[in-house]
């Protein structure tokens, strides 16, 4: 017996907005603190395996490839919600971070270039 493969919620679906490209961009999110770790990027795929596995999945558009955080670096996000923000077109993903966010290994993407 084979099944078509897995996709996202239809009705989730249907509400997002996404870019020409066919993204979401994610801001990631300390659960705990509310600390703003990093900005990603999702596709549906991207979502469905976020909501699935609550280990958080992005889309790479350098790499053209899905990565799930911390794979490699060890540095990985249990995801505690996501959220869709009003207009359809930003998720609010709730993390618990282990390590850095950052993939130079600071805390989060915005800890080393303070513009004010």
């Amino acid at each position: 017996m084979s099944g078509s493969p897995p996709q996202l919620d239809p009705e989730i679906a249907a509400r997002l907005k996404r870019t020409p490209d066919g993204l979401v961009p994610a801001i990631v999110q300390q659960y705990d603190t509310g600390e703003v770790l990093m900005l990603a990027w999702m596709d549906d795929e991207a979502l469905r395996r976020t909501l699935t596995t609550r280990a958080a999945t992005y889309w790479s558009r350098s790499r053209g490839e899905y990565w799930v955080k911390g794979a490699t670096s060890g540095n990985t996000q249990r995801v505690v919600s996501v959220s869709l923000d009003c207009d359809g077109d930003t998720l609010l993903v709730k993390v618990d971070q282990t390590g850095g966010a950052c993939h130079t290994g600071d805390r989060t993407c915005f800890d080393a270039d303070r513009l004010l």
